[in-house]
């Protein structure tokens, strides 16, 4: 029975596990957490993946992912496949340590994706490695990385930050998103938040609404003209022609929404950067941070609040919907 193909696409969330195959333990030897930390860091900065949380256990590791373009299946296959060199090459084994393929759950982003990445940081806790007031002291996380000076560029704070409550991005806020991991692991409404299984299966994780907009949000893009024009290329290539394709895009929904690029207001929320950045996110699988540059938005973030705005209102909704029938797909 053939594989079932990965979702990917540019912005897409995933909580990524992988365990050792019959469950042995993988990352107690000495080196190997390490190892899977250098090669998870060389992966996420060539396939410019946004990290907001992992965790490396003693049989098994959790990601929280973020994607820039759609490279998930590329660069996790690099990922494993990397450092299964290295650690057989090292030890002089052979054989597979993973179990199989790894899982990868399609997330709603904010709420529920912030959900992920407190259950990764919060997985030493329940294993009974370390104690709820002493988690960043596991070593093998993304939680004792935040307050480093020397934080990797890849490492992306945006969600934790935000859904613990608004906290800054400063060593006084991550002390404070200590206190509420501690918080989330000892209070018993908040555990049942967070339970294992709800967030380890199936192929989403999020709302009803999510699903079903995402369900058609699919249907109206249209699989087969993506394999068409996207088939058999590699990264670079398909990065540039996907941007090729927001800038054609981009340029269609200016021409029916009467609206000139080049003489778009100077503010990052001007309304019709935002009616154009929300019909072409509603239409393709743009990315903020090409959104942000190419309309002159600011911060990636901002330029996705700016569409969320614009798109909780009838009249927003109706703008777009108004600009997108009048453009051919």
């Amino acid at each position: 029975m053939a594989r079932p193909l990965r979702i990917e696409f540019a912005g897409a969330c995933y909580h990524v596990i992988n365990r050792g195959n019959y469950r042995r333990n993988l990352f107690c030897e000495t080196g190997a957490a390490e190892a899977f930390e250098r090669t998870l860091a060389e992966a996420a900065t060539s396939y410019a993946w946004r990290i907001h949380a992992y965790v490396v256990m003693r049989n098994h590791f959790h990601l929280a992912v973020e994607l820039t373009e759609p490279n998930l299946s590329e660069g996790m296959k690099w990922l494993q496949g990397t450092w299964i060199r290295r650690y057989n090459g090292f030890r002089r084994i052979v054989g597979r340590p993973f179990q199989g393929r790894y899982k990868a759950i399609l997330a709603e982003p904010g709420h529920v994706f912030g959900q992920i990445c407190h259950y990764i940081h919060l997985n030493p806790v329940r294993a009974g490695v370390v104690a709820p007031a002493e988690a960043i002291k596991y070593p093998w996380s993304s939680l004792p990385k935040w307050t480093d000076r020397k934080r990797p560029a890849w490492l992306c704070p945006a969600t934790v930050l935000a859904q613990a409550g608004g906290l800054p991005d400063t060593r006084a806020g991550w002390t404070q998103y200590q206190t509420y991991l501690e918080f989330l692991a000892t209070d018993v409404e908040m555990k049942r938040e967070l339970v294992a299984k709800r967030l380890s299966q199936g192929w989403c994780l999020g709302q009803r609404s999510f699903k079903t907009e995402f369900r058609e949000d699919q249907k109206r893009k249209g699989a087969d003209l993506d394999l068409i024009r996207f088939g058999g290329l590699n990264a670079n290539e398909l990065k540039s022609e996907r941007e090729e394709l927001w800038e054609e895009r981009i340029v269609a929904l200016a021409k029916a929404a009467r609206v000139e690029l080049n003489k778009l207001g100077a503010r990052k929320s001007d309304p019709q950067k935002v009616l154009l950045a929300a019909a072409l996110r509603q239409s393709t699988s743009v990315s903020n941070a090409w959104l942000s540059q190419r309309l002159s938005m600011g911060e990636p973030a901002s330029a996705s609040q700016f569409i969320r705005r614009f798109r909780l209102t009838e009249k927003g909704r109706a703008a777009v919907d108004r600009i997108l029938s009048r453009v051919k797909t």
